[in-house]
């Protein structure tokens, strides 16, 4: 009988172990940013163009690698990391596996220039899909500078599964500041198409966070430090007053590596228990060091996972020491919610001597007189001292109040009126009979043969959207100017992503006159967004697009006015006037779908006339 089972070359074992490794540009960034780091490198670079699909480049100046290790570590299970078994509950490193560099040679065309201290000449290695295409002497400077370029070039399939440039920018950004966050002795610089988005000096801890962060952050933290026999706690939680509407600022480290854990996860947001606002996240930096016996991390390709010992107790000493820090720096409420700050008890009072009040008395001071001398009132500006008008003639002071009754009739009294501007003026062909609204969330109105319950926000946002998509693709909206600029302070990626969207902003009625560093400054807003509710509606809109940017066209307007409208909207408990509701009304059945949200949820539901007539039989 003939084998039917064969061993797999090796080009495509690598290719399938590349699967596990290789997921994304961001991957092959994260695997040669560690590899860089276990070199002892104190300065690493990371160039990058076109979001890693062209090419990705790492230059360290560690401790490099002679002839025979730059061949040898493109073979899989090739590491200098681990030689027993046993060594793996004991790991002090990034990367372990020996598959990394195996994994990326094998799916891109790898050039590699590496020389270790001492040696007069580096080596050069050229290697495409695994096959070594070149190997000769070359002159580089000590250290190890790695260059992958056309990722996927053998795997079309695979690399037509690939995001946008600007979405795989984000994700190698997210790699990026896992590892630089974790090493702040180490300086890092990031080049993405010839443009620096981050240059960061070796430093401490906290300046490392603001760093990459942003300027604002240091304001944000409070520090947080644990010690006990299970476990070492060091670093920063956000201010609840400062917490987003999403997760980006989230970051558990575990012995110098980056890690998720939603059990842990869970530990630090129920400290923030009654200080967040609903739907908002508190920005965290903590970093744990345990014993490496007592964790598994190779449980899964990306390391980002990991097994605890003693899960519970970790969670207990994280929970008790993120509300400890918040207490203890007035973060969270005391008991006494109206305690005066200046009530509070010095303690070195006690070595202070005692300060006799003293007690100044104008005896010059005479409340009945009506002239007080200028030498008394220079002497004592008392505030109980009143100049009194002379009151010879008493009399003149009630004459002008007589209004005789028919000047009372001539008063005329401004009345208030109330206009549909909330939902602007524009014509309908259909027109509403008649409307009252229910519970301040639904709207009635009638037709000839039936009845409409329309949700009032949900029309609202069929209505802003169409109008949005508009002015974003056709026609340009309206701005109206801001009497003084609004600044924004925003961190690095909410920068990009405003850049990305700055055009479709701009149509959308945004006027935005500057876009620094970490700051957006804007001189005019849409004609319907009120001027309070401005920043909500932006820090809304960068967390819908947080995670995903995608490129011009009609995907990002799409997701953009469905973003703006949806905060633009009415809220349900929203009290509308009658003549709101009948343009409401009109205007919801002017749309091209007013029977459907953006988001295909139903904006109202029909009852008919026999469907009252089967509740009274």
């Amino acid at each position: 009988m003939n084998s039917i089972i064969h061993l797999l070359p090796d080009h495509v074992a690598n290719q399938i172990a590349a699967g596990e490794v290789v997921q994304r540009p961001a991957s092959v960034v994260k695997e040669l940013l560690e590899n860089a780091v276990d070199a002892d490198a104190t300065s690493i670079t990371l160039i990058v163009k076109e979001g890693g699909k062209t090419s990705i480049q790492v230059i360290d100046n560690g401790s490099g690698m002679g002839d025979t290790d730059a061949r040898l570590s493109f073979e899989r299970h090739a590491t200098s990391k681990i030689k027993f078994a046993e060594d793996l509950f004991q790991l002090h490193t990034k990367g372990f596996r020996g598959e990394a560099l195996a994994s990326i040679a094998a799916v891109a065309h790898v050039e590699l220039k590496t020389k270790t201290e001492g040696e007069e000449l580096g080596s050069h290695l050229v290697i495409e899909g695994s096959k070594t295409v070149k190997q000769d002497p070359c002159v580089t400077p000590v250290g190890t500078s790695i260059a992958v370029k056309n990722l996927f070039f053998n795997i079309p399939a695979r690399r037509n599964f690939l995001k946008s440039s600007s979405v795989e920018q984000k994700h190698i950004i997210d790699e990026f500041q896992r590892v630089a966050l974790v090493h702040p002795s180490i300086a890092f610089k990031f080049i993405h198409n010839d443009s620096e988005l981050f240059n960061l000096p070796a430093t401490n801890l906290r300046k490392r966070i603001v760093g990459v962060m942003g300027a604002k952050t240091n304001e944000k933290l409070v520090p947080v430090k644990e010690e006990t026999d299970l476990i070492q706690l060091t670093g920063f939680v956000g201010k609840p007053e400062f917490a987003k509407k999403s997760r980006g600022e989230q970051f558990f480290f575990v012995n110098d590596r980056f890690i998720k854990h939603p059990y842990l996860h869970h530990a630090v947001t129920s400290a923030f228990e009654g200080l967040l606002k609903e739907k908002s996240y508190p920005s965290y930096f903590l970093y744990l060091k345990v014993d490496p016996k007592s964790i598994d991390i190779n449980i899964h390709p990306t390391k980002t996972e990991v097994k605890f010992d003693n899960e519970h107790a970790i969670y207990s000493i994280l929970r008790s020491s993120v509300k400890h820090s918040l207490g203890q720096f007035n973060v969270s409420p005391v008991l006494d919610f109206n305690k005066d700050s200046s009530m509070e008890t010095d303690y070195m009072q006690h070595k202070k001597g005692a300060k006799i009040p003293s007690i100044e008395v104008d005896r010059n001071f005479n409340p009945f007189k009506a002239e007080v001398s200028s030498h008394t009132s220079a002497k004592s500006p008392s505030k109980n001292h009143f100049k009194s008008k002379s009151t010879a003639n008493w009399e003149s002071l009630y004459t002008d109040a007589s209004i005789e009754e028919n000047e009372l009739m001539d008063i005329e009294v401004e009345s208030e009126s109330v206009s549909p501007s909330l939902f602007g003026g524009q014509s309908s062909s259909y027109q509403s009979s008649g409307t009252f609204q229910l519970q301040r969330k639904y709207i009635i109105t009638s037709t000839k043969s039936e009845m409409l319950i329309i949700d009032q926000h949900r029309a609202h946002f069929r209505v802003l959207y169409e109008e949005l998509l508009k002015n974003i693709t056709a026609q340009p909206a309206l701005s109206q100017q801001l009497l003084f600029p609004l600044k924004l302070q925003l961190d690095s990626n909410e920068i990009r992503v405003f850049e990305n969207l700055k055009e479709s902003l701009v149509n959308a009625g945004f006027s935005i006159s500057e876009i620094g560093e970490d700051f957006v400054k804007i001189n005019g807003i849409p004609n319907r967004l009120p001027e309070s509710e401005t920043s909500i509606l932006l820090d809304q809109l960068l967390s819908d697009f947080e995670n995903d940017i995608p490129d011009s066209g009609f995907d990002q307007t799409d997701r953009l006015a469905k973003s703006l409208a949806k905060s633009m909207a009415i809220k349900n408990g929203s009290l509308l006037q009658k003549e709101e509701q009948i343009e409401l009304v009109n205007l919801l059945f002017s749309c091209k779908e007013p029977m459907l949200t953006p988001t295909n949820r139903l904006v109202f539901v029909k009852q008919s006339a026999a469907d009252f007539d089967k509740k009274f039989m």
